[in-house]
């Protein structure tokens, strides 16, 4: 959202693409006296489809805030049929942090937290382990452990599930949460999960991708985050970089590098997804300026 004391209104489109899409938007929020502060439009040629993102302020505007969905999809998304998300600036929202026994991303997500980086709220901290417990203590979150195993995974996703339901979770973020999620976990919260991968996907599986990549001598390494979805690590991708490295570097500093590249990508994908500025379409991510 543009930083601002104003409430603002976003909306994210997609439709095939088509002549005066663009006009017939910023007719309808100017004849409305929406003042626009922010439009980024991309349309693809291959497969002729269009998408937008517009964020106007509301403070001005014709139309309540309850009704602008009706009255945009009367006046414009079903002549072009459109689909669309609208959202609001004042709306914050509430993400839950899932964590094992890595402290990296943990503590560089709650830290920007508290900096005041992100509008956020943080009302849970869930877990497989007690490790991290005295982090959530120290920051003042609740913290839930779930121990998982074969014979009880089920159940403890059920009770995860109610318990992210109750607390009005809108998004989960995995920490280097080092379990696999059901698909029957995932469908419900479809887009709304977001994982650190430590590689630059495809790359080295198993659980000592750094050593793997010191013994094959690799030139970088990287880290990537993607939405969650029933084929582990292939749903939509947010963010990804890389840091170059040498064979002066040993696994401890592969290690280090790649921590501090994986903190850096994912908050990068968190910060996207807070300003909405991520279109999902199939399985690929428009990423807005």
């Amino acid at each position: 959202m543009a930083k601002n004391n104003k409430e603002t209104a976003i909306l994210l489109i997609h439709c095939a693409d088509q002549q005066g899409i663009l006009a017939a938007v910023t007719q309808f929020l100017n004849k409305n006296d929406g003042n626009i502060i922010y439009l980024d439009q991309n349309v693809d040629a291959a497969e002729s489809l269009f998408f937008m993102r517009v964020e106007w302020e509301l403070d001005q505007f014709a139309i309540p805030r309850e009704k602008i969905s009706d009255y945009f999809d009367t006046l414009v998304a079903r002549k072009y049929n459109m689909l669309y998300s609208l959202h609001f600036s004042n709306e914050k929202p509430r993400m839950a942090l899932f964590v094992s026994r890595m402290s990296h991303c943990l503590f560089d997500i709650l830290s920007r937290h508290m900096a005041g980086e992100w509008e956020v709220d943080i009302p849970l901290i869930i877990s497989n382990h007690e490790d991290l417990r005295p982090v959530a203590e120290r920051f003042g979150i609740e913290f839930v452990c779930f121990p998982k195993n074969q014979e009880n995974k089920s159940a403890q996703e059920n009770q995860e599930i109610a318990l992210l339901r109750k607390k009005k979770i809108d998004f989960i973020v995995l920490g280097r949460y080092m379990q696999v999620l059901s698909d029957q976990f995932v469908s419900q919260f479809p887009n709304a999960i977001i994982n650190i991968h430590h590689s630059f996907l495809p790359a080295f599986a198993g659980a000592k991708p750094y050593h793997a990549a010191h013994e094959r001598g690799v030139k970088i390494i990287g880290a990537t985050s993607h939405y969650v979805t029933a084929d582990l690590d292939a749903g939509p991708i947010i963010a990804q970089d890389v840091v170059r490295i040498s064979h002066v570097d040993s696994v401890d500093n592969l290690i280090r590098k790649g921590r501090d590249l994986e903190k850096i990508v994912l908050s990068e994908a968190v910060y996207k997804h807070l300003q909405r500025k991520i279109l999902v379409f199939n399985n690929r991510t428009i990423i807005f300026n």
